[in-house]
């Protein structure tokens, strides 16, 4: 096989091993990773399609398609994703931030207008996503972004440098069920848990299982003992009841299938008996986050 490909080649013949290796959106992929390796916008793949490559060009796309077809996730490859029109950098430490979660965002930018002074709580931040969106869009608002994973943290934390807000977040080390925070100090909470069941994760797809990190998609439990994936909510949810202040909100992400046990776990006493929550849907129409209220 001659070195010398043109460029739509070599993004052709990129499409159709990520096919046969049975990737998400082949033809997207090998578009994307090829215009990351040679610089180049993807607009430019199809400008200069006719464009003759040297063997060193050729070589850094298959490279980085070679790690695509092994399952690995475009995000990692190229080190960052965009969440709510802000690029974030994202590594194997943090999920892949999902289309999903910006409707978390969404929601808050109908509770709060963008002159709304207030603080807020970011529990699994992860990537710092919401965190860091949250107090980009809102100037006045004070954050703290909660982990378990020191690595993820640092994530965050460089994800808040990158977007100028750093100095309106705190990064704290901490459980769901730990106390970070004052009684009745926070106005809002959002979080995206673990969530997903031992049962569920068994049949995810092997970008996920092979590449994101178990710990932020599946609660930790006992040993021995396997996740219903109900674990984190029952720990936040009697320690987000206590750090709102009245009238505060919580909204947390969880499975689709989830929607009712966990509208029931907020309106328990052991849950914190919150005075409101009502289960909101994602564009398929699946129950996606639940919004809860604390009593004013």
């Amino acid at each position: 096989m001659s070195h010398t490909r043109t460029l739509r080649d070599l993004v052709n013949e990129c499409r159709v091993e990520l096919e046969r290796q049975g990737v998400d959106s082949p033809a997207l992929s090998a578009e994307i990773l090829a215009a990351h390796a040679l610089g180049m916008r993807r607009l430019d793949i199809v400008v200069h399609a006719n464009r003759e490559l040297s063997a060193e060009q050729v070589a850094a796309v298959r490279a980085l398609v070679s790690r695509r077809a092994a399952g690995e996730p475009v995000a990692y490859i190229l080190g960052e994703k965009e969440f709510y029109g802000l690029d974030f950098a994202v590594s194997p430490a943090v999920l892949v931030p999902r289309p999903e979660t910006e409707l978390i965002v969404e929601e808050v930018e109908r509770l709060f207008s963008p002159c709304d002074a207030f603080t807020f709580a970011d529990f699994g931040t992860g990537s710092g996503c919401l965190a860091v969106t949250i107090a980009s869009l809102f100037p006045k608002a004070r954050g703290i972004a909660v982990d378990m994973s020191a690595v993820a943290l640092a994530v965050a934390a460089a994800n808040a440098r990158r977007h100028g807000v750093a100095d309106r977040l705190c990064f704290v080390r901490a459980d769901f069920g730990r106390a970070v925070v004052a009684d009745g100090s926070l106005d809002l909470i959002v979080a995206n848990p673990p969530y997903v069941s031992a049962a569920e994760y068994a049949e995810v797809s092997r970008e996920v299982a092979d590449h994101e990190p178990h710990s932020a998609l599946v609660p930790a439990v006992g040993e021995g003992v396997l996740s219903n994936g109900l674990e984190s909510v029952r720990a936040l949810a009697p320690r987000a009841a206590v750090a709102l202040r009245p009238g505060g909100h919580l909204l947390m992400e969880f499975g689709w299938k989830q929607g009712v046990a966990v509208r029931d776990i907020l309106l328990s006493p052991e849950g914190g008996a919150f005075s409101r929550a009502e289960v909101r849907t994602d564009l398929a129409g699946l129950d996606r986050y639940v919004l809860a209220d604390t009593a004013e």
